[in-house]
Order: structure tokens, then sequence, then C-alpha cells
């Protein structure tokens, strides 16, 4: 950071997809280089809080999470992540269910160098988790996917890896309400023409059908048993409160992204810690860890293995990062003063 007059850029979700954000690629090297610095430890990333104003009472999907962390490596940046989300938004409101802003601060000064919309960029970055978990953990070869829960959250996690995974030619779906699993059908349909879309009647149904299984749900109770699970799938648990006890149990390797993120907040994987059912030596592996090439990933191919990722700062920054560069480098977004003034990148002022 060099100017004499501190700047950040301001880009919003229209901005990060002219940047390279609207697909995978990026994001898939961006986490996996963010995994990368976690194994060998040159990350900061405190636990992340979490603000809920309803008490005990209120839905799990309903808080506000600062998500602080700092990347080393050659190219160092810190930031936060402040993501907000309402279980009933898209019902109650016609909004998406979370929302935030991704703050990037220049390493040697920690000043602000960039506010980013955060909600593209938080979808893609658990995508492109789920992407580079399979590509470790899942069957070589897979063709089927299953998926539970089909809004914002899925349609980003189904274009990944149908952009990542070229030999997919399933794609097995079911959510509580038909209709959107019938749009994100339709959808998918459209855009990849050469896959099969199947909308199915129960949740069972999906999570039978799915070499690869992923829960995109707003669920606060298990519901899937280790019973409907298929011998050799890989489940990217993103919703997080989906499985029952019995599948961790039952899986023949657990990967978390970070042990001590993923053990709290009455999760499930924290309930069985706490009931003495589980523990770290239990765990197979921290995804960095396969990312890194420290340990081996799956084994076999009758292995059921489940990645319960809670989701770091770190993919987050990371991903925002590399956005940030290239929209510096195409002249994208806002740039504005900090101590006052905004104007365009690359267009100039009107004479007054």
């Amino acid at each position: 950071m060099t100017n004499e007059t501190p700047t950040l850029l301001y880009l919003n979700r229209e901005d990060i997809r002219l940047a390279g954000g609207g697909t995978s690629e990026l994001y898939v090297k961006a986490v996996e280089y963010a995994l990368e610095l976690h194994a060998r430890g040159e990350i900061v990333q405190p636990l992340k809080p979490y603000l809920r104003t309803d008490g005990h009472g209120g839905h799990i999907a309903d808080r506000i999470i600062a998500m602080p962390a700092h990347l080393g490596g050659e190219d160092p940046v810190s930031g936060i992540k402040w993501i907000g989300s309402k279980h009933d938004n898209p019902a109650m409101r016609g909004l998406e269910r979370a929302s935030g802003v991704l703050i990037l601060n220049d390493a040697a000064t920690n000043y602000p160098i960039a506010v980013l919309e955060a909600g593209l960029i938080s979808g893609m970055r658990t995508a492109a988790v789920t992407a580079i978990g399979a590509r470790h953990l899942a069957k070589p070869g897979f063709t089927a996917v299953g998926c539970v829960g089909c809004g914002a959250i899925a349609a980003m996690q189904l274009q990944t890896l149908l952009e990542q995974f070229p030999a997919i030619r399933m794609l097995h779906l079911y959510d509580v309400r038909r209709e959107a699993a019938e749009a994100l059908a339709g959808s998918l349909r459209a855009r990849f023409g050469t896959i099969s879309v199947r909308v199915e009647e129960t949740a069972e149904a999906a999570v039978r059908s799915g070499e690869v299984l992923l829960t995109c749900t707003v669920a606060d109770q298990p519901y899937i048993p280790f019973a409907w699970v298929r011998k050799g799938a890989f489940i990217s648990n993103i919703s997080i409160m989906d499985l029952h006890k019995d599948v961790f149990l039952g899986a023949d390797k657990v990967v978390v992204d970070d042990w001590q993120q993923a053990n709290r907040e009455k999760k499930v994987l924290h309930q069985l810690v706490e009931a003495g059912q589980f523990s770290r030596e239990r765990l197979y592996a921290e995804l960095g860890e396969l990312a890194a090439g420290l340990k081996p990933g799956r084994e076999s191919d009758e292995e059921v293995i489940v990645l319960n990722p809670m989701g770091m700062a770190i993919e987050d920054i990371a991903c925002g990062y590399e956005i940030y560069r290239r929209a510096r480098e195409l002249g994208i977004g806002a740039e504005l003063d900090l101590l006052g003034g905004i104007h365009a990148l690359g267009k100039e002022e009107e004479a007054g």
C-alpha cells in the first residue's frame, strides 16, 4: 500500500462476477492455497463469534458471524467476513437467506483496502471446499450426486461440481418445497444440457442415490441415518446439522476443515465429543492435510467418508483477495477515499 491518501475498493456482486468470480476455477485454486497455508500453520484465525439475538429459542440459522483471519505466505493479507443469516428470508421477505460483506486489510499497515459483497464469495468458496474434498475423498470417476436442499447454496455447490467433474451424469434433488427442487432442476438442465436431473419424492431417495451427497438445508435437527448412506459414498455435510450421530460413528473416515472450528456451537460433532463418543484422535484429518499431501484421502472404493466443514475465514479472504487483485488489474469497482469522496475507477470526473 503506497497511496498517500488511503483508499479502498468497493466491489458489488456484479463487479465480482466481472472479475472472474462467477465460476468455480478461481475459488478452487484460492481455497486450495488457503488450505495448504492452514496445514503449514501459516495463518492466524481466531474462533468466530456468533451474534444471536433470539436467545436459546431462536432458529439455528438465525445469526450474524464475524470471521477474522490472516493469511501468511508470499503475499500476506488480513481481513474479516461479517455474514448474517435469517432462515425465513426467502419465504417471508423474498431475500436470500444469507448476506454479508468481506473487508480486506493491507498486511503491512492494517489499513482496509477493499470491501466486497460476501454472499457470492461465501457460497462459491463453500462449493470449492466440496470440490476439493471430492477430489481427495470421493470415488474416482463418480457419476451420481445427491443433494438435499435446493436453494442458492445448492445451486453453487452443483455448478461447481459439474464444472470440476465432467464425469457427472446424474443429479438427484430433494427439497421440502418441491417447487424449489423443480426450479433448480430446470436451471441446471438449461445450463448443463448433457446431464440428467431427477427431483426425488423423499430425502431418503436423494441420499441413497448419491455417490457424492450434499446437504444444503437450514435443518436444525438431524434426519439422515447411516442406514440411508450407500457404501463408498462421500458426504459433504455443508449444512452441518443434517446427519445423525450414527453417520459420524459409522463412517470409515471423518474429515473437518479445522478441528477447533468444527468442535463447537453444539453441532452434532460437538455433541458426540461432549458425550465421549468422538475425539480429535478419532478424526482422520483436517482437509488442508489432504490438500498439502500430508495424508492420503480415499484408500478404498468401499469407504464411507464424511467431510464436516464449518467454514473458515481464510477461505473467504483468499478468494476475496484474488478477486480484488483481478478487479484492480481490470479497473472494475468503485474506489473510495477512506476519509471522504468517491469516484468510479476508469471514469473521468464530469465537469461541473
